[in-house]
């Protein structure tokens, strides 16, 4: 379909895509006990790349060995041994003419699982919204995070360009900071778990500071033509209705994130087609497509593909999909191709839990049709 937009070419960074159509991050606890991905992981990845998609972003990995990990069997980059565990991912990926990034993600007050310490830590002592997902494992309320002190935040930020640079040598072609959901550089950025009197508390521009510094730091530790993207959401895990104050808080945010380094900005809500702030307005896609002076990936409830092109003419440079990709995990090559789709099953998929079922990771390559 060459007068298709989805599958025109594009370029981020120095990285060149066949077509606009990502794999967005999804959380699947498949990996193993100490945090290594699996031959079962590198065929669940390599089954995307082969059904199309022109880039994948991994699932959340964690960066250290101390409070980042988020649940129970999460892979990590926070060590030498888990970073060699995703050559072979990233191996088979490649080898099916993709790229692949990997999402580096540290969950703060919202971690459910963690094998290196008990303790959650936050910006804020402020005991989280909801309650613990158990298609991840977890149970109850979430526990209250200890705040955490600005020599901390310098270790976190070192722990970030630590698993970057791990990223580099296991082959990725770059990194996404987990900016969004509610995760620890949400936690800054959000009104009401940020508390803090300090220089990364209160204004907008303050509660940006933190993930913008983990950007930057992590763009100048890393290769000229290594892509370094950042995620970013209105909503949470834990809270599907949280807004942004104002349009004017999406411009400081998506002008931080870029003014960083950030080489893409990738804006995700539980449907990204709706007004941003408000019953009226622009969309989050269209808000970092006026803010942010990088590539914009857009991403929820675009499975139809007639949302995925409005997305693009929105704004968006690529178009990420989630569940419609578990359900069609050659969705590029369906819609190229002009077949119907697949419907997601949520109970069939994602439970009791999150892991990657056997049937999701084909050990061969089918036949060509």
């Amino acid at each position: 379909m060459a007068s298709d937009p989805l599958f025109d070419d594009v370029t981020v960074d120095d990285l060149h895509l066949d077509n606009r159509l990502a794999l967005a991050p999804m959380t699947r606890t498949s990996a193993t006990a100490d945090g290594h991905a699996t031959t079962q992981m590198r065929d669940y990845y390599a089954k995307f790349a082969r059904g199309g998609f022109s880039l994948l972003v991994t699932e959340g990995v964690h960066p250290d060995t101390a409070h980042s990990q988020g649940y129970d069997n999460q892979p990590g980059l926070a060590t030498d041994a888990q970073a060699a565990s995703w050559e072979p991912v990233v191996d088979a990926v490649h080898d099916e003419g993709s790229a692949v990034l990997a999402q580096l993600m540290h969950a703060g007050a919202l971690s459910q699982g963690n094998r290196y310490e008990d303790e959650t830590v936050a910006p804020s002592a402020v005991s989280p919204k909801g309650e613990q997902l158990p298609i991840y494992g977890g149970e109850g309320e979430f526990p209250t995070p200890r705040a955490l002190d600005v020599d901390e935040l310098d270790e976190i930020r070192a722990a970030f360009v630590a698993a970057a640079e791990r990223a580099v040598d296991a082959g990725f072609d770059g990194v996404e900071v987990h900016g969004a959901n509610g995760y620890l550089l949400d936690q800054f950025l959000t009104d009401y778990t940020n508390e803090r009197d300090d220089e990364y508390g209160g204004s907008v521009a303050n509660r940006v500071r933190f993930p913008a510094e983990v950007v930057e730091a992590v763009v100048e530790a890393t290769p000229a033509d290594f892509v370094v993207g950042v995620r970013a959401s209105q909503t949470k895990v834990n809270d599907d209705a949280h807004e942004w104050a104002d349009e004017a808080q999406a411009e400081t945010v998506f002008g931080a994130l870029t003014d960083a380094g950030a080489d893409y900005v990738h804006v995700t809500e539980p449907d990204v087609r709706t007004p941003a702030i408000g019953d009226e307005g622009p969309t989050l896609t269209e808000l970092a497509a006026e803010h942010a002076d990088a590539p914009v990936i857009a991403n929820g409830s675009l499975g139809a593909p007639e949302d995925a092109r409005d997305a693009v003419a929105a704004g968006a440079d690529l178009v990420a999909q989630a569940t419609p990709a578990l359900a069609n995990p050659d969705w590029p090559n369906r819609v190229a191709r002009d077949e119907p789709l697949d419907e997601f099953d949520f109970e069939a998929t994602l439970l009791p839990t999150a892991e990657i079922d056997e049937s999701e990771a084909p050990s061969a390559t089918p036949a060509d049709d």
